[in-house]
């Protein structure tokens, strides 16, 4: 008989620190029920990355795992040097927006278009939840936040679409209300070789929620569900037809050559050159 899932089973015994209502809780469930389903029966084939966030605190020090904390949008990098190192684990970055694709946004293309083989989980919020509700670069244009006080007058960056044009192996998006679709996504990103990429849109009601006028989370969510509409119905609308949309599904899931592959065949090449010169 299979073993009932328990994230309990993952999880050190200690208090999460998230805001009531904060969707990185959810991120949390989801991801251990991917791994669960996967077969994993502890983290130990798994290290995670990452940066300074509130996203940054799921798996470091929760997590029953090794996990390194690294500076504000540095997870990615650190995440290189791991797979380069230790090629036979699993190799997981979590964070939000601001430090994926904010602070960290030039680590992110780079390591999609190596087809680095780690996966990265992006909770986005669309504000700088922790540091104070800062605009972020996937902020609503019009959203009010404490340095956009009369609206934010910049276009949001659209990180996933940016993900697939750099060449990532595996691309998903879902909202924290898309719990079924989101844990599957997971469970590919986590078994694909390759560069897999999964935006998790997440509810932050303390930094976000109060600001763009939603009452509570509940609220949020029907908002979500809403305004997601499935990625191939999104062909046959008008850009202004998207404006405040959430274009959800799996992008791409595509095989081609990973960095450790070619780095390490490069390596073999260059030995090989060597003895017979």
């Amino acid at each position: 008989m299979t073993e009932a899932f328990t994230s309990r089973k993952y999880l050190r015994d200690m208090s999460l620190p998230f805001c009531v209502g904060c969707g990185c809780v959810t991120v949390i469930n989801h991801f251990l029920r991917a791994v669960h389903e996967l077969g994993h029966k502890d983290l130990s084939k798994f290290v995670f990355c990452s940066g300074i966030g509130c996203a940054g605190w799921i798996p470091s020090p929760y997590f029953k795992a090794d996990s390194i904390h690294t500076p504000h949008g540095r997870s990615i990098p650190v995440a290189t040097g791991v797979k380069l190192l230790r090629s036979d684990l699993n190799v997981v970055v979590f964070g939000g927006d601001g430090d994926i694709a904010g602070i960290g946004m030039g680590h992110l293309v780079h390591a999609a278009r190596r087809n680095l083989d780690i996966t990265v989980v992006m909770v986005n919020n669309m504000i700088y939840g922790m540091t104070g509700g800062q605009v972020a670069p996937t902020t609503p244009i019009g959203t009010k936040t404490t340095t956009t006080p009369y609206g934010s007058f910049e276009q949001p960056l659209d990180v996933t679409r940016l993900v697939v044009a750099a060449g990532a192996s595996f691309v998903a998006r879902w909202t924290t209300a898309h719990g079924e679709q989101l844990k599957e996504s997971l469970k590919k990103a986590v078994a694909t070789k390759g560069f897999a990429f999964v935006e998790a849109v997440s509810p932050c009601p303390t930094a976000f929620g109060r600001r763009a006028g939603f009452k509570d989370v509940a609220e949020t969510f029907r908002w979500y569900r809403d305004n997601s509409v499935p990625l191939e119905e999104t062909e046959k609308m008008t850009v202004e037809e998207l404006t405040s949309k959430i274009a959800v599904g799996e992008y791409v899931d595509r095989k081609i050559p990973t960095f450790t592959e070619t780095i390490f065949k490069t390596i073999r090449e260059a030995k090989k050159s060597e003895k017979t010169n």
